[in-house]
């Protein structure tokens, strides 16, 4: 069975070119719009890994990933932030918050699976 990866971010163009990337390795992909969307797909789904951006309405990654830590089934899954935030004071919120990783945009496809494939191994 594929590993469930849910892709969370704002911008439709970065959902479907994450999506079609991870498709394209044999992962099944669900996507969100901003965090509320992915939190409420959380608590009534398990994924193998979240990549979530961090800059999105309603809810950011770095709420997300807080949100996400308090739920059982959440508490040790991977959970990646896919950002042009590139600082290192993001970054650290980041780790605080619980995020496995961080990776910046515009992605390289190859490095993004190569970092998926590693964090649900």
């Amino acid at each position: 069975m594929s590993k469930h990866v849910l892709v969370v971010d704002d911008s439709a163009s970065i959902r479907q070119m994450v999506e079609f990337t991870l498709k394209g390795a044999g992962y099944s992909v669900t996507a969100a719009r901003d965090g509320e969307e992915a939190l409420s797909l959380c608590k009534s789904n398990t994924y193998d890994c979240v990549l979530t951006d961090q800059n999105m309405p309603k809810m950011d990654g770095i709420t997300l990933i807080k949100s996400l830590r308090t739920l059982p089934a959440y508490s040790r899954k991977p959970i990646l932030v896919l950002t042009t935030e590139a600082g290192d004071a993001m970054k650290a919120q980041g780790r605080a918050a619980g995020a496995t990783g961080w990776m910046v945009k515009p992605f390289d496809p190859k490095s993004l699976l190569d970092v998926a494939a590693k964090v649900m191994a």
